[in-house]
């Protein structure tokens, strides 16, 4: 299935039924008097969240999503009925936007969590409605009232309690595939990550799911490479893994220019508890392995962790650092909940 985070619909309504004139026409009544209905009322559409999507492939074929209009009033005092509603089914983590993309309509977080995006038009009423005691033929009746109708972008940020960052070729699909039961590309060249993934990693009663994204390079926030497009499905993590390639020859200059670019990307990424490790250091000799690791811990200004995916050194050790972080992320969110 492809990937796909972002797609723009156009979405309109249903139109109220309009409502009836009639009158009771009926042997030896001689003053029936009015029996017009009410139109019934157009359909809303609504956008929903479910579980077992996680693209919008679906909305890349489809665009045009309208509600099914209100059925107009009929004699004998019957009623339109009322139009269905039409449901664009999403995957969880999905912002509705407006046309300029400037306001969060809807953030769906959970899995039959519905917004209401357009409400259908009210039906006109029918003659009867205006039957009165000064008033005992009327002959008004209304038209429904229009749906609404706009354009809205769905915007894919997937869930998860643990994003990988890096630049590109840094392990981090190695580590993923190392720990959880995904199978990403792995090449060695960089930029075989094109799209985000995501894995569940399991240690005894305790999982997290864990997301790795495309690499990020220098101006990465300026369009270079993939550009920062894919940060969006690490904004919803409680803890970041930074992988910085051990084989590079700079390895604190690495690590510096990540963290510019998150900053630049805003969203309080470069604000959340991260954990940096040295990765591939079973390629390393003894002395060039100490040598980077007291480099990238000075750029740190703390510890970081020395990490190999192919050899799992380090890995138990990286994943207990983040069940630290989610699970006390997890409990301070209970204590906070209404």
């Amino acid at each position: 299935m492809k990937f796909l985070d972002e797609a723009k619909v156009y979405i309109k309504s249903g139109d109220g039924g309009s409502g009836c004139s009639s009158f009771r026409r009926e042997k030896f009544i001689e003053f029936g008097g009015p029996d017009g209905g009410n139109g019934g009322r157009g359909g809303d559409v609504w956008v929903e969240a479910v579980d077992g999507l996680n693209t919008l492939i679906d909305y890349r074929y489809r665009q045009h999503f309208k509600a099914k209009p209100g059925v107009a009033g009929m004699g004998k005092q019957r009623t339109g009925a009322n139009g269905s509603d039409a449901v664009l089914k999403v995957p969880l983590g999905t912002q509705v936007l407006d046309d300029t993309k400037d306001f969060v309509l809807a953030d769906l977080t959970e899995a039959g969590q519905r917004a209401l995006l357009a409400r259908g038009g009210d039906g006109g009423f029918g003659n009867l409605h205006y039957k009165s005691s000064t008033n005992r033929a009327p002959r008004r009746s209304d038209p429904g009232w229009p749906g609404e109708e706009r354009w809205v972008w769905l915007r894919l940020k997937l869930i998860a309690d643990a994003g990988l960052v890096g630049l590109p070729n840094a392990g981090k699909s190695t580590f993923l595939a190392a720990t959880t039961r995904a199978h990403p590309k792995i090449a060695d060249y960089p930029f075989t990550t094109l799209h985000p993934n995501l894995g569940v990693v399991r240690s005894g009663e305790r999982e997290m799911v864990l997301a790795d994204i495309p690499g990020l390079i220098e101006g990465a926030h300026e369009g270079a490479g993939l550009g920062d497009r894919f940060l969006g499905h690490i904004e919803r993590c409680r803890v970041l893994l930074h992988l910085v390639d051990g084989s590079a020859e700079d390895v604190a200059d690495d690590y510096l220019s990540i963290r510019a670019e998150l900053a630049a990307y805003g969203g309080g990424l470069d604000e959340k508890p991260s954990i940096v490790a040295l990765n591939k250091v079973d390629a390393l000799d003894e002395p060039t392995r100490s040598s980077r690791l007291n480099d990238l811990a000075q750029a740190v200004g703390g510890p970081v962790l020395a990490l190999s995916g192919v050899s799992g050194e380090g890995v138990a050790e990286a994943l207990e650092q983040l069940f630290a972080v989610i699970e006390a992320g997890r409990a301070d969110a209970a204590l906070t909940a209404p």
